[in-house]
């Protein structure tokens, strides 16, 4: 699981400085390098940690990995979760499907989070990049022109300028606490146990179980099992006997995550299992065990200048739906395109401002709402179980509100609007391809993708020209596609079109005879508009490029 690394001392120089290898750290270094930025990315554990800590990963971050290339790699890793069965005193009160549209193109995925990390490390080798491990930032200071830290590893001090840093190194950061950012919550009383563990029982395959006692309606015994790789695998949660409750933290300091100590044995395992186990089971061949805390907490900023904070060292809450590092990932994969503009030179003034403004809100939505959910359950207080799933799924998230979004001329009320996630649409036919082809596939690139749909010949014509126009002004960061209505007749239009064979896109997208949608780098609408011109194009590309 866990692979040596032989010591490294980091480089001098880079164009972005990353501390923290976890799988914030690494989705931030693979999306810099795929598009050219150099990364240096240290970690000061030696190894890759054996924990299958964050395991729940979400079907928006599948979309994500997709358009980064591991997708693949992670799915074969992974196994898939099916749904959750709920017991209260034994008895079977809720069993939860989950299921999605079918024009979700991935569900939810069980993985290690040790898997993650390997997937996408090995994503970052394959790009040029290498993780430096045994290192630890010890300090840094910035000025207008870049970033100067100090790290230390086994054979000292060594200075390392970049142009950016970015804090990725959890719920104790200390490129956070460099930059003297609040990180204001508290804390939960109760303490866990984490285990990963084989269960002999027969309960389906593929679901999460949560078994609970009660008294007088109020949760005094908890079990979580969580579905893992391999047969009859489990990551289970449990709350901690007295005998590991260590002493309590001191005044402000955060307690959150995996403690030291004494680790639960198999035998504290059982105990939970006799007391909740839907059925008799026993547990063994235990990979690891630990003690662990909750806590609810955001920071004020998501940076400062050049300094940049991502994953749990900008919000840390409850597991509770598998949250946090899927949450983590839409950070750094937000942030991960605005740097490159950024080091690259073609980044707008206020790009970089962006990434607060769009990622500190759903920050604080996750905060409020996992502490709502481990206290009251998935989906209090909404009552369409559809709704509560994409939520969970984080298909819901979406920058409405940003300033880098605007519409053109059409309905403002069409789905998708500017700031919502881009729609997949199945059954597109493009020429010179023999099969279907999703829609998400024209997304696998580091720029910007214009979809331009045309109704009938005239329109698929002057969309043509558009795209000549945008590429011939953008280059590579704009990558066009003319999409076609299924029975469109284009006898004097030239050029590669995708045909729109199912009517899919069309009904997703609420296309009009002209409507052309901007979808940015991380797969949302950054603009839209029913009667596209270069004009209205270029006024909202010029809130992102320079």
């Amino acid at each position: 699981m866990a692979s040596a690394v032989e010591p490294q001392v980091a480089p001098a120089t880079t164009d972005v400085l990353i501390v923290g290898a976890g799988p914030v750290g690494l989705t931030l270094a693979v999306e810099l390098r795929r598009r050219g930025v150099e990364v240096v990315v240290v970690d000061r554990r030696t190894e890759r940690a054996p924990y299958a800590k964050a395991v729940g990963i979400q079907p928006r971050t599948v979309e994500i990995w997709d358009a980064m290339g591991v997708a693949r790699p992670a799915l074969d890793a992974a196994t898939t979760m099916r749904g959750q069965l709920v017991y209260v005193n034994g008895t079977n009160v809720a069993r939860l499907e989950l299921t999605l549209p079918e024009e979700i193109p991935y569900g939810f995925l069980a993985l290690p989070q040790y898997e993650t990390e390997r997937v996408l490390g090995e994503a970052l080798e394959g790009l040029g990049g290498r993780i430096t491990r045994g290192t630890e930032l010890t300090g840094f200071e910035q000025d207008s022109s870049g970033v100067r830290a100090t790290v230390r590893d086994g054979r000292g001090n060594h200075s390392v300028e970049a142009r950016y840093l970015v804090g990725c190194d959890g719920a104790h950061s200390a490129v956070r606490k460099g930059l003297g950012i609040s990180f204001d919550g508290g804390a939960f009383a109760e303490g866990y146990m984490l285990a990963d563990v084989e269960l002999d029982w027969t309960m389906p395959a593929g679901y999460g179980i949560r078994a609970m006692h009660q008294t007088d309606g109020a949760t005094d015994d908890l079990l979580v099992c969580i579905p893992l790789p391999g047969r009859n695998r489990y990551r289970i949660s449990m709350l901690v006997p007295d005998e590991l409750t260590g002493p309590p933290p001191e005044s402000g300091e955060i307690a959150h995550g995996l403690e030291g100590g004494r680790p639960p044995e198999l035998h504290h395992v059982q105990a939970v299992l006799d007391r909740l186990s839907p059925q008799p089971t026993t547990a063994s061949a235990m990979r690891w065990s630990s003690v662990f805390r909750i806590s609810h907490r955001l920071a004020g900023r998501y940076g400062a200048g050049r300094v940049f904070l991502a994953g749990d060292a900008a919000h840390i809450h409850p597991p509770t739906g598998a949250q946090g590092m899927n949450t983590g990932i839409q950070d750094a994969y937000n942030l991960g395109w605005k740097l490159a503009l950024a080091v690259g030179g073609s980044a707008a003034p206020s790009l970089l401002d962006s990434y607060h403004d769009e990622r500190h809100p759903i920050g604080e939505e996750v905060v409020g709402r996992t502490v709502k959910s481990a206290r009251e359950g998935i989906g209090a207080g909404v009552s369409d179980p559809a709704t509560v799933i994409a939520r969970e799924a984080q298909l819901l998230v979406g920058y409405p509100s940003s300033s880098l979004v605007s519409d053109g001329a059409g309905a403002a009320d069409t789905l998708p609007r500017p700031g919502d996630r881009a729609p997949d649409a199945r059954g597109l036919r493009q020429d010179g391809v023999a099969f279907p082809i999703r829609l998400h596939e024209l997304f696998r690139h580091p720029g910007h993708t214009l979809l331009l749909w045309a109704s009938d010949d005239r329109a698929a014509a002057a969309q043509h020209a558009l795209a000549a126009e945008v590429g011939e002004r953008f280059g590579r960061s704009v990558r066009s596609h003319v999409i076609v209505a299924a029975d469109a007749d284009l006898p004097g239009v030239s050029g590669i079109t995708v045909r729109d064979s199912d009517g899919r896109f069309a009904a997703g997208y609420g296309t009009a005879d002209r409507t052309g949608f901007l979808i940015r780098p991380d797969g949302y609408v950054g603009y839209r508009s029913d009667a596209i011109t270069f004009a209205g194009l270029t006024g909202n590309l010029a809130r992102t490029l320079r």
